[in-house]
């Protein structure tokens, strides 16, 4: 940017862009900087550059670190970074696969060269068995890619169904799998144990056709190659794969810190910004819940829809009292039947959830005792 559209330093080299330049820049430079990438230029291709909000943000992070260790050792007396406001990232929604998805993605892998050439046919022969291996891996344990490209024969315990992996930062963790995951690695190693492999790699537990261990974005082509045809609407990647185990975790236990552990994060709160979120059902059960004017209908009708609407909207509060106490740090698992009861109506629904005990008499002090009762 210096050296092509900035007017003072226009056509000078970057060997030129000495300390004396950086500490005579402005914040008004910096939203230049902002603007530029945007759209600009490409220097060693020529093409168009774009940049969303991501990689704006991303950009402007790396020069803030860059004036901030120049300011923390004295090597400039300005930090104008820190004035100038980061554009907001919006936040998108999470993709992941239905469980019926699911279910076709691997029918599909069975069955998958129906419609391939003879060449296609035997690559896929070949592959079979460990494509079908890693991606239950992913569904079946929430793995990121690096992780399982970076797994070794010996990190897989089948007495105890663990894995060894290596996580962010190099921590080790022991992951552990289901009954499908096991069946799909056992039948892989039964074909890994002929495959010849090149030195410095015979200890990898998923291998390429060449005999090395496979790559992170080998990986990432083939779950496009089987994902892309079956499902048209999402771009699912590992990483969509991954998400997918992470909500169906979440939904099953309801516990955010089991999910966080699982999934290897650091902070629960990043886990609770992706996973724990209210289902597209209980946003459409809260829409229709509410209603602006009675229809006409008949007394009993009437009074029916009357009941149902406040059943809706109980357990629409009750799922967003037991979200927010999921979030805390000292949960206790309780297992309750809530009913409520009016003169001719009753709707039961049962709950398996860590909540508090003050959040059930949050609940009380809401509707009222003579509302409910706890069985």
């Amino acid at each position: 940017f210096l050296t092509t559209a900035n007017p003072t330093l226009k056509n000078s080299a970057l060997r030129d862009i000495s300390l004396d330049v950086m500490e005579n820049l402005r914040p008004t430079d910096i939203e230049e900087f902002q603007n530029y990438l945007k759209v600009y230029e490409s220097q060693n291709t020529g093409e168009a550059m774009t940049n969303g909000e991501i990689g704006i943000s991303r950009k402007i992070s790396a020069l803030r670190s860059l004036f901030d260790y120049l300011y923390k050792h004295e090597m400039v007396k300005n930090n104008p970074t820190r004035i100038v406001d980061v554009p907001k990232v919006h936040e998108k929604a999470i993709i992941q696969l239905d469980p019926d998805e699911i279910a076709m993605i691997l029918d599909s892998m069975e069955e998958f060269s129906d419609n391939l050439t003879p060449h296609q046919k035997g690559y896929y022969l070949k592959t079979k068995t460990r494509d079908i291996a890693i991606i239950t891996l992913f569904l079946g344990t929430g793995l990121r890619v690096s992780e399982c490209v970076g797994l070794d024969i010996s990190d897989v315990n089948f007495k105890n169904s663990g894995l060894r992996v290596i996580r962010k930062g190099g921590n080790e963790k022991i992951v552990y799998f289901g009954e499908e995951v096991e069946i799909a690695l056992l039948n892989y190693l039964e074909e890994r144990e002929n495959m010849e492999t090149k030195p410095g790699h015979e200890n990898a537990l998923f291998l390429s056709l060449q005999g090395t261990r496979l790559s992170v974005r080998a990986t990432e082509k083939m779950v496009k190659k089987y994902t892309q045809p079956i499902i048209t609407n999402k771009k699912i990647t590992p990483h969509k794969l991954r998400s997918t185990y992470g909500t169906a975790l979440y939904e099953e236990t309801g516990d955010i810190y089991l999910v966080a552990d699982v999934l290897g994060h650091k902070s629960v709160s990043t886990t609770q910004k992706h996973y724990a979120k209210l289902k597209d059902s209980r946003r459409r059960a809260a829409a229709s819940a509410v209603r602006l004017r009675e229809k006409e209908s008949d007394e009993a009708g009437q009074e029916y829809s009357s009941q149902n609407s406040a059943s809706l909207l109980f357990f629409c509060h009750i799922s967003n009292i037991l979200i927010q106490a999921n979030s805390r740090r000292t949960l206790t698992r309780k297992t309750r039947k809530i009913s409520v009861q009016s003169q001719s109506h009753q709707t039961e629904m049962r709950l398996v959830r860590t909540c508090y005990r003050t959040d059930i008499l949050d609940i009380l002090r809401h509707y009222g005792p003579e509302k409910m009762h706890f069985v």
